[in-house]
């Protein structure tokens, strides 16, 4: 492949080899250029790794857009973190509707991307529902609207690509099998490498115009290559061995649905397309096997990712067995049933997209995968939802009450800053109309009769887990079973879109393992390395949880906390270390922090200290054991007579 140059000057050119996986990232992005409905590229990488870079390039490199206005160049349609949903597909054109009475339809971002590039920046940040959105637009090239009175149907084919920075939270499963193929990109560790990479910068920054120039003939040797592979591919043949090579391979590793195998087919095509071919060979299935697999395997938030080169050569060794058609049994050939079309997701999911659960793994029905890479997990099922009480308005979620712009309505409002509510603005304005001297035609405004619309749905929270290590929990092999309560609750916190926070006590002081992040299997690895032993300083512990929300609080006012806590409630160590603990706890409480805490004390005599200090933040209290019943809102709700229960809810 050539390398493309930068779309603009804030972009810079990069050798294929400075950043890992830069060869392959371009080859996803060509093939969908060739081939759309593969259905989007998802780059995973750390910052500063020239992933915006050769996105931006990439739509310098599409074939001319042919429309009513004549040609035009390839759009590059960035989609903002914070945007509506209104933004993205569309709506009704209320000034239309209201000044003029006529309905008219206003469209989005999707239509503005059709026959270009899509770039969402931190996808992983983008609302779910979004996501679903964009994802469904991209793999049926069509976008269809049934809103607001309103039913519209367009055409949006576009290049779908999203960069996302794992360190700042994961898509979940369900999402990340809906993006078409995935690539991880790493920047370079060798020192001539780097070198290269800023002399090209410099170069760039001296002299835009001739950088670009030297790369001007590769561009439209790339681009013509681009068109014409997109003319090839429809005549392309993809036999039945090769396809039987295809489903072998996803039956191999074992990935769910119909998906995978028809993203292969396409992806198999789009290369045999690029480089010239006639026919899908097996070459052609091995580099979509690598592009569009790897993802797939993980249906759990704390599963890793990936395939290893030797994972694909034994499994394309085996798919060659099944590659051969099967010897004829008779004259009639058999055809398996077919419980709906390919790629049909079946039934809808949760209204926030994708299951509660994964289908397999410690939660559900199947076996357990190799790989994982936490600590040894409980038999816990899945945790209640613990909400912090009241209505908040942080980071859209799954957890708690909040004001938001993509919940139901519950009231109108004068704010109109996040659009205008028409059922509220008609009903203010109907009043007034014969006042205003209307007979007929069209409402007759004013601005007083504007309205948004309160609406509310569910937010996201700061779980501080607070995870006693010290000699008093580990002597009697208890953290086994508490990190595996901490997982089971990472995981949760990982459905419900918290961010969150590990603190462990052990020793002379308190350690924040992990600071707050949406990463929660960045807190999975962590815990799996956990030194136990030494004394319990819980009141270090509460304080540094303390101060952890505190310092958040100031980042991130919106998003309200939660304190977990697994401790069986001994504090040792230090002068009256149980009363600086009960003086710490008061602190929390004081400042409306919600609090649970998870009694992790076992065996035939009791000191139940545990409950005293739940009783001091003021929050719930429910034993270890209990974490894995059926009935875990009943014990709260029976507790809430220790003296804290009601100030957290388990729904």
């Amino acid at each position: 492949m050539h390398r493309v140059r930068p779309a603009s000057e804030s972009d810079v050119g990069f050798p294929f080899s400075a950043v890992v996986g830069q060869e392959r990232l371009q080859l996803a992005l060509v093939l969908c250029a060739v081939h759309p409905g593969i259905g989007g590229v998802l780059v995973r990488g750390e910052k500063g790794t020239a992933k915006s870079t050769v996105v931006r390039a990439l739509a310098q490199l599409l074939p001319p857009v042919v429309d009513e206005t004549g040609a035009r160049p390839a759009r590059l349609v960035e989609l903002p973190v914070g945007a509506t949903e209104d933004r993205v597909i569309g709506s009704l054109d209320l000034e239309r509707v209201l000044r003029h009475g006529e309905q008219a339809f206003r469209p989005g971002l999707l239509a503005a991307a059709h026959h270009g590039v899509l770039y969402v920046d931190e996808v992983n940040l983008l609302h779910d529902h979004l996501v679903d959105v964009l994802l469904d637009a991209a793999a049926m090239g069509r976008v269809h609207i049934e809103r607001d009175g309103v039913s519209h149907s367009h055409p949006a084919r576009f290049v779908l690509v999203g960069t996302m920075n794992p360190e700042e939270g994961e898509l979940r499963p369900q999402l990340l099998d809906r993006f078409g193929l995935t690539v991880d990109v790493a920047a370079s560790r060798e020192v001539d490498v780097r070198m290269a990479v800023v002399r090209r910068r410099l170069d760039y920054e001296a002299d835009p115009a001739g950088f670009a120039a030297r790369y001007a003939a590769a561009d439209r040797a790339v681009a013509e290559q681009i068109l014409a592979a997109r003319d090839r591919v429809g005549q392309v043949l993809l036999d039945d061995v090769e396809l039987r090579r295809i489903a072998a391979l996803c039956a191999t590793f074992d990935v769910d649905g119909m998906r995978a195998d028809l993203v292969v087919a396409r992806t198999a095509t789009a290369h045999a397309a690029w480089r010239g071919g006639e026919s899908v060979t097996e070459a052609d299935v091995r580099v979509a096997a690598e592009l569009a697999l790897p993802h797939r395997r993980r249906r759990d938030p704390f599963d890793e990712p990936g395939i290893s080169d030797e994972q694909l050569d034994d499994a394309m060794r085996d798919a060659a067995a099944e590659a051969q058609p099967p010897a004829a049994t008779g004259d009639s050939e058999t055809v398996p049933p077919v419980s709906g079309e390919p790629g049909d997701d079946g039934p809808s999911d949760d209204p926030d997209g994708g299951p509660e659960n994964p289908p397999d793994g410690p939660e559900g029905g199947g076996k357990a995968r190799e790989g994982h890479s936490g600590a040894p997990l409980s038999a816990a099922t899945t945790p209640p939802r613990w909400e912090v009480p009241g209505v908040g308005e942080g980071a859209p979620g799954r957890r708690s009450r909040a004001e938001s712009r993509h919940g139901r309505v519950v009231r109108p409002s004068t704010d109109t800053t996040s659009g205008l509510y028409l059922l509220g603005t008609v009903f203010a304005a109907a009043p007034h109309q014969r006042a205003r001297g209307r007979v007929a035609g069209p409402l007759q405004l004013a601005a007083d009769d504007l309205r948004g619309a309160r609406r509310e749905g569910r937010e996201g929270n700061l779980i501080v887990f607070v995870v006693d290590a010290s000699g008093s929990m580990a002597a009697r092999d208890r953290l086994s079973a508490v990190t595996g309560a901490v997982v089971a609750l990472l995981r949760d916190a990982y459905r419900r879109r918290d961010k969150v926070a590990v603190v462990t006590l052990r020793g002379a002081d308190a350690e924040l393992v992990l600071p707050p992040t949406s990463s929660v299997d960045i807190a999975v690895r962590r815990l799996s390395g956990l030194r136990t032993g030494g004394k319990t300083p819980l009141a270090a512990g509460l304080l540094r949880a303390r101060d952890v929300v505190r310092r958040e609080r100031v980042r991130d006012p919106r998003r309200r906390p939660m304190l977990v806590l697994l401790t069986d409630g001994r504090a040792t160590g230090g002068v009256d270390p149980v009363g600086r603990a009960r003086v710490a706890a008061g602190l929390l409480a004081n400042d409306a922090v919600t609090s649970i805490v998870v009694d992790c004390e076992r065996g035939m005599v009791r000191l139940d200290m545990a409950i005293d200090l739940a009783r001091d933040l003021r929050g719930g209290y429910l034993r270890l054991a209990e974490l894995t019943g059926d009935s875990v809102a009943d014990i709260i709700r029976a507790r809430s007579g220790h003296g804290g229960g009601g100030s957290l809810r388990a729904a």
